[in-house]
């Protein structure tokens, strides 16, 4: 099977081609070979290699910046979406597309439930939102997993952040308002795997939108505190240890983009849809070396 993977450098693509090595034919095209921006040219791309399933890792995800750069994020989040899947509608390809907790408003303290009304704070969350409708209006049979505070052991995320400025600061004050489940690149790279695998076993999981994320909550302070002492717990050596980072609320640390307070996501229907339990986001912490 020829599977195109967009968005194959970021850390949700990178473990990917890595999960996926030997299993598929892989089109992992980088950004000097494809503009995904540019609907032509990747209309041109579909046209000359047909892939027969795609992953949409590919978005734009720098919040604040979506601010201003409306309309790349535009063209990233939901035009080249609805481009893939009206693709996937046509050939009968099948599509896996990511989206975001950022598509629900961010109010309350209950997990959102994938038919929770939407009501993004902010533009990424907008363009998100936007192409996560285009994807099911133009191929219902596409698979949309919303996720939320992704990191990895490579690239640019909170967990590289903290580690970085844990080396440097003695103190460090983190927001401890917002409630989310952090979820490694990796999970969703095994639940993208294992559910590729089924739709090629001829037993798909039903389309639509799932959530996936780790069980559990916590705060972006929960998280940063969690990431030292697992470093240390490794045999790092850190300028700061745990108790030396403080909690403070959103409104200490304003952003242009506004940040949603509730995070949190239910991810019952997933579960249910692969007969799996998912695990607890701390675990999945501990369980990094790099």
């Amino acid at each position: 099977m020829q599977l195109m993977i967009t968005g194959s450098s970021g850390q949700v693509g990178t473990e990917l081609k890595q999960q996926l090595a030997g299993q598929a034919e892989l089109l992992t095209p980088s950004r000097s070979e494809l503009d995904l921006a540019n609907a032509t040219a990747v209309q041109g791309y579909l046209a000359l290699h047909r892939p027969q399933a795609i992953v949409n890792a590919a978005a734009y995800t720098a919040v604040d910046q979506a601010e201003t750069e409306q309309e790349l994020a535009l063209a990233v989040n939901a035009q080249l979406p609805e481009l893939l899947a009206r693709y996937c509608a046509q050939t009968g390809a099948y599509l896996l597309h990511y989206s975001t907790d950022y598509v629900y408003p961010g109010t309350g303290t209950e997990p959102w439930q994938e038919d929770s009304p939407t009501g993004p704070l902010n533009y990424y969350g907008y363009s998100k939102l936007k192409g996560d409708l285009a994807v099911l209006a133009q191929c219902p049979q596409a698979v949309i997993f919303r996720t939320s505070w992704v990191y990895s052991g490579q690239g640019k995320n909170f967990r590289s952040t903290i580690l970085r400025l844990a080396k440097e600061k003695t103190g460090l004050s983190i927001v401890a308002d917002q409630i989310g489940a952090p979820t490694p690149a990796s999970l969703i790279a095994a639940i993208s795997v294992q559910t590729l695998q089924r739709y090629l076993q001829g037993q798909p999981i039903a389309g639509g939108v799932y959530h996936l994320a780790p069980r559990g909550y916590g705060s972006w302070y929960d998280f940063a505190k969690a990431i030292v002492h697992q470093a240390i717990k490794q045999g790092e050596t850190l300028a700061l240890q745990p108790e030396a980072i403080q909690p403070i609320p959103s409104s200490d640390y304003p952003t242009p983009a506004k940040r949603p307070l509730n995070s949190r996501l239910c991810v019952d229907k997933l579960e249910h849809a692969l007969g799996i339990r998912l695990p607890e986001w701390q675990q999945l912490l501990a369980s990094m070396t790099q």
